[in-house]
């Protein structure tokens, strides 16, 4: 590069470090994608492009509710249990009226709106549970989530396989699989999927809680540095739960679309869904270490996550060297955010 170029104002050889560290996992996931056309050309469009965006719209969503925990220095390992929880009595409760297998026979036709915003709401309580234990008596996240997760998927098990005779919930009222399946038609044919603008909408929201509330600017203090937050006068207990309920309110809402796009609903729905948020975040630039992050992060990790996950299956890719890929992407990604504190630091 030519030393003239390198001299110009707000430019040096530091600077051009930094940015290619600070971005470095982009551009490995993009250079994948690019082999992976290489390989498929058939791999990049319209159609593909769509279905990417509709499979990661829902986790998107989960992604911005633990996002909010790991800014706060905390984690949440029972977020995929969460998800279960809320497709299935979302899944429950919407079971279309002539379906012969009705687990609720009886059961009225409700409105549409009553089961989602009741699973959202479970979830909130459950969340700020979990969130009351890591605040009232500084139980590590790790653990009170873990513990959470593992009652909530006892609670699941236990219901399939009394209640629900231990088959899957389908059938679905015909209203509630529009509402995560039905799509708009473009020119040309284009179809733009509803749950990826209920994704936007659900960004947009948590931008606004983050960027314009006194919330987001406590949430950041709390990551930072939770003795200076409690000592400035922010009150650390109420401002982790309600995080954790904000979380589970999103979990709940993602969980439900998740049922209803599905369309049908195990006690298996949800498995592994906190890792993929996590690493959508820690891709995103939130750190592990709480105090940093973007919502514009969080929604370009989880999409890029998604792209790659298609892209391997796309190309055939056995599933065993997925998991070497991901889990690689993971790691390298924890590699470059310890990287950048370190150069933060020195």
């Amino acid at each position: 590069m030519p030393k003239k170029f390198l001299n110009q104002p707000g430019f040096s050889a530091k600077n051009t470090a930094d940015f290619f560290i600070n971005n470095a996992i982009y551009f490995i996931m993009i250079a994948i994608v690019i082999a992976v056309i290489a390989v498929e050309p058939r791999f990049f469009n319209i159609a593909n492009l769509n279905m990417i965006l509709n499979q990661a719209s829902t986790r998107v969503i989960f992604a911005l509710g633990i996002a909010g925990i790991i800014v706060i220095g905390g984690v949440d390992l029972s977020l995929g249990r969460h998800v279960g929880m809320a497709a299935m009595f979302s899944a429950l409760f919407l079971q279309a009226p002539d379906f012969a297998r009705r687990i609720i026979p009886g059961l009225p036709t409700l409105p549409l709106f009553v089961p989602i915003l009741g699973v959202m709401i479970l979830c909130a309580i459950v969340s700020m549970f979990t969130g009351w234990l890591t605040a009232k008596f500084r139980v590590a996240p790790f653990i009170s989530s873990l513990g959470m997760q593992l009652v909530i998927f006892s609670g699941i098990s236990v219901f399939f396989n009394t209640v629900g005779r231990s088959t899957p919930i389908s059938g679905l009222d015909p209203r509630f699989s529009r509402f995560a399946q039905g799509f708009f038609t473009l020119g040309g044919g284009v179809r733009i999927n509803f749950i990826i603008f209920y994704a936007l909408a659900c960004a947009i929201i948590v931008w606004f809680i983050w960027n314009k509330t006194i919330l987001g600017k406590n949430m950041f203090a709390i990551g930072g540095n939770t003795q200076a937050a409690q000592v400035s006068g922010v009150n650390v207990k109420r401002n982790i739960i309600i995080v954790y309920a904000l979380a589970g309110l999103l979990y709940g809402f993602g969980g439900a679309l998740e049922g209803a796009r599905t369309g049908s609903v195990t006690n298996a729905l949800g498995m592994g869904y906190e890792l993929d948020a996590i690493a959508a975040c820690v891709i995103g630039g939130v750190s592990m270490r709480g105090g940093k992050g973007t919502v514009a992060g969080v929604v370009v990790g989880a999409i890029l996550f998604q792209v790659v996950t298609f892209a391997l299956i796309f190309i055939g890719i056995n599933p065993d060297y997925q998991f070497f890929v991901l889990g690689a992407i993971i790691i390298t990604t924890v590699i470059i955010d310890t990287r950048k504190e370190y150069r933060r630091a020195t």
